[in-house]
């Protein structure tokens, strides 16, 4: 229940930590140049600070570089669909905060084998006054065909946010949605919450993993 593709997840995990950080105002820069500027910046934590794959590490980071420039809420809305509207106001909340879990964990779990990848950054066709873009970025890796990289990004009072993230075309919300979706059905609101509570569970770290990591 609630599976999603490692390969995809791990994907997604370099893209979600290199699109966007706070190495500047948010609000004072181009959705494409924001992306391709914390590039390096991130990439060089993940290959000097953790190495050892310490999740703790991974979660911290993610805390601290991703969560404030994602717009959980219409990640969580739009993953959850045509049931979001038979949640209550105090679900709703509950819903974001254990889907915005659910994807730290599950990207912390899959980040450290994807840290010498090439982006390749493509130009942005937007307008100045466009308030919703794309920004797309190639992965290059040897060996292998590149992998795209597409950001639904919104700009928002407070700067550009990220409401999806597609992974060689594939959506991260609608990935989500089908499964969110098939729980609903079968066992309600509260059933999905569960199921993201059990799964959150078994991806949290533990502190004999981190010292595991560490040896």
């Amino acid at each position: 229940m609630l599976a999603f593709s490692t390969r995809l997840a791990a994907m997604a995990a370099i893209a979600i930590l290199v699109a966007i950080s706070g190495v500047a105002r948010a609000d004072d820069i181009a959705p494409d140049v924001l992306v391709k500027n914390v590039t390096n910046e991130v990439i060089e934590i993940i290959q000097k600070d953790i190495q050892d794959g310490d999740r703790r590490k991974m979660i911290a980071l993610i805390d601290a570089k991703v969560l404030p420039h994602f717009n959980f809420q219409a990640m969580t809305a739009s993953a959850v669909g045509r049931n979001w509207d038979k949640a209550t106001p105090e679900q709703k909340t509950k819903l974001a905060e254990e889907f915005k879990t659910l994807l730290v964990r599950t990207y912390a779990s899959a980040l450290a084998s994807y840290s010498t990848q090439r982006f390749d950054f493509r130009p942005l066709r937007a307008k100045p006054t466009d308030t919703d873009v794309t920004v797309n970025v190639r992965v290059v890796q040897a060996g292998q065909q590149p992998v795209t990289i597409d950001y639904d990004m919104e700009k928002r009072p407070n700067g550009w946010k990220v409401w999806d993230v597609r992974v060689g075309g594939i959506s991260l919300v609608a990935n989500y949605r089908t499964e969110f979706d098939n729980v609903v059905r079968d066992k309600g609101i509260d059933g999905l919450l569960k199921a993201l509570q059990s799964k959150n569970s078994s991806l949290a770290p533990t502190a004999s993993a981190a010292g595991t990591a560490k040896k």
